[in-house]
């Protein structure tokens, strides 16, 4: 027998590290060739990784939401024949490091790949079995255990249960592996004769709590907005926007489309009139490296949407809006939400905006104060469509009123500008002609 090292791919566009975010496997696993291991996460996509044999699972490198360095060691197969033991770089015949948490992961500029440094078991020598199937305990600093040592070990099924007898979880005894308390041991500690907790009558306290551990897009939307808030000074211009001509433009649009058409919404409008600004000042499409002290104007128009996905806010970018109609924009955007939303947007798709649009559609709120994508230095946040009385000199009539919410950042926008922008939006929406008018 022979062991295979797989170390962390170089997943290109000079990605140093990413985070693992799944394990598809664990310890004494049988695998197969091209076989998806595990998924790793970096800033711009979520990456599967394949075996390259046959083999058994003898050694698992990271935990989930362990940060992992390009060509650090991932995980040991055991393989038939001598395999490539012999053959491994003198780099990898190091000792294999000791899963972390994301705080304990060294980065790639570092100098090593995790924190910890530990010998991995031998193909003779079964994997720790003090922790949950497939992982390594986690280390403490000093010699101290770690925080989640000191929880007991149940499932959520026992922790409810527990709860709702009044029972102190600390004061049973487990059997499971690594002292997990199970639903048996539950019972046997109630049979005993332990007294429950006193619970009384009527609206009873809660004291639980949950730990969640942010892993994978939450953490890159933690990081990003962490990002977007320390370094760029927001300054936010909020306007009211009369959009009835334009929805009664397009209701007759939509009423009018071909089947092969997608149904519109204001997002095509709104993009046809960024675009036609943005050509009058181009100071807003425009990104900041602010380490460099470099501005950078661009031509192109690729713009952000905003959009929630069962995993969390993502990105897709809309590239080269301003050669696209109204129909080609709405149906570009359908596309992207949906790809997006299912988990298949390219990388690609996911990156290289210049200036971004945020709308909650009908949860809009009356204002929002949205956060830059960083490094743009404009987003426009569409507000909810209510219909109120408004003064048009003699009377009350009924308009279509709503809110744009613009956030600039002011090292690279002042005031006066960002005033001008969003003014400019606001007439081309509100007289919708103006849109389609060229030149």
């Amino acid at each position: 027998m022979g062991e295979f090292v797989i170390k962390m791919p170089d997943v290109g566009e000079g990605v140093a590290e990413a985070e693992l975010v799944e394990w598809h496997v664990k310890p004494g696993d049988p695998v197969r060739e091209d076989m998806v291991l595990a998924a790793v996460m970096t800033d711009k996509a979520t990456v599967e990784i394949p075996s390259p044999v046959d083999g058994t699972v003898l050694w698992l490198g990271a935990e989930i939401g362990d940060i992992i360095a390009v060509k650090a060691p991932l995980l040991r197969i055991a393989i038939a024949g001598e395999g490539e033991t012999e053959s491994v770089a003198e780099e990898e015949r190091q000792p294999l490091p000791s899963p972390q948490g994301g705080e304990g992961a060294r980065r790639a500029d570092e100098g090593v790949s995790l924190s910890a440094q530990k010998e991995p078991p031998s193909p003779s020598q079964p994997p720790p079995s003090s922790g949950p199937p497939g992982h390594l305990l986690p280390i403490g600093e000093k010699g101290k255990t770690s925080t989640a040592e000191t929880r007991p070990l149940a499932s959520p099924a026992v922790r409810l249960r527990a709860q709702e007898a009044g029972v102190d979880l600390r004061q049973v005894p487990g059997t499971g592996p690594a002292g997990r308390i199970t639903h048996d041991d539950l019972d046997q500690f109630v049979a005993r004769g332990a007294q429950p907790v006193a619970v009384s009558t009527g609206l009873a306290r809660k004291t639980a709590t949950e730990e969640i551990k942010v892993t994978g897009l939450r953490r890159r939307i933690a990081e990003k907005m962490r990002l977007a808030a320390s370094r760029i000074p927001h300054i936010t211009y909020v306007e009211e926007v009369d959009v009835t001509d334009l929805e009664d433009l397009r209701t007759t649009m939509n009423a009018g489309r071909k089947p092969d058409q997608p149904k519109l919404t204001i997002l095509p409008f709104l993009m046809r009139a960024l675009v036609k600004t943005l050509a009058e000042q181009p100071g807003v499409n425009a990104t900041f490296d602010d380490d460099a002290g470099i501005v950078t104007r661009h031509a192109a128009v690729h713009i952000g949407i905003a959009t929630q996905t069962p995993s969390g806010l993502t990105v897709p970018v809309v590239r080269h809006a301003e050669a696209r109609t109204i129909w080609d924009s709405a149906a570009e955007l359908t596309r992207l939400a949906d790809a997006a939303r299912n988990g298949t947007a390219a990388r690609e798709e996911l990156s290289g905006s210049t200036i971004t649009i945020t709308s909650l559609g009908a949860l809009g709120g009356i204002v929002t104060t949205p956060i830059i994508n960083h490094p743009e230095v404009a987003i426009v946040g569409v507000n909810k469509m209510v219909t109120r009385p408004v003064w048009d000199g003699t009377q009350f009539i009924p308009r279509k009123m709503m809110n744009l919410s613009s956030s600039f950042d002011h090292r690279i926008v002042d005031g006066w500008d960002a005033a001008v922008f969003v003014q400019r939006v606001k007439a081309l929406i509100e007289t919708p002609a103006l849109i389609f008018i060229e030149g």
